[in-house]
């Protein structure tokens, strides 16, 4: 494709899939706009003419990331039942948004605090676990999931499971799994260690 057709096809939602792609690749501090350029064919003024920078382009990506996250927090399933139900719930669509949404996620768990909206992103995350970890406290307290690990841990080892899907899964159309298998497997192995007869 030469960069008079990309140029044709650009948009500023093609641009950001660009550069969540660049990031994944180079990292966000080895990316230039120049690398960004390159991989979107389309000058460094067309991209300033919709974004501010880089950094700007990075938000809009982790923003994408967070708010599936916190979106699935605000569904029925996630805000009615009981706590270990809606644990449950939120475990699965937080796997499906990771794999419906995976280099927006990918990206959103690569970044370490060296910018504001890294540290900002990072915060959110916090904000996430935290929620979680009150649904798996509010289970226990029912007597329907363990009570003997605490309920920060558990939450970082679910999310430790769930996180991983994003360093192998691929959606293909003939891949091995499809994301409905893997939000089951997930599912199943963190709640027969979860759950209490």
């Amino acid at each position: 494709m030469t960069s008079t057709a990309k140029r044709d096809t650009y948009t500023p939602e093609s641009l950001l899939a660009v550069a969540v792609e660049v990031f994944i690749e180079r990292g966000y501090d080895g990316t230039s706009m120049e690398h960004l350029s390159k991989a979107a064919g389309i000058s460094k003024s067309s991209i300033y003419h919709h974004v501010r920078g880089k950094e700007e382009l990075l938000h809009r990506a982790v923003s994408r990331a967070l708010n599936g996250l916190f979106g699935v927090l605000d569904e029925e399933g996630a805000r009615e039942g009981r706590a270990v139900d809606r644990l449950e719930y939120v475990t699965r669509r937080s796997t499906e948004v990771l794999m419906a949404d995976l280099p927006y996620v990918t990206l959103l768990l690569r970044v370490r605090g060296n910018t504001d909206t890294e540290r900002w992103a990072m915060e959110r995350r916090r904000q996430f676990d935290h929620r979680v970890a009150l649904l798996l406290t509010q289970a226990a307290a029912d007597g329907d999931i363990r009570s003997d690990v605490d309920a920060r841990l558990a939450t970082r080892l679910l999310f430790g499971m769930i996180n991983s899907v994003s360093e192998w899964y691929r959606p293909t159309a003939r891949g091995p799994h499809s994301g409905a298998e893997v939000a089951d497997a997930v599912v199943a192995m963190a709640f027969a260690g979860l759950r209490l007869p």
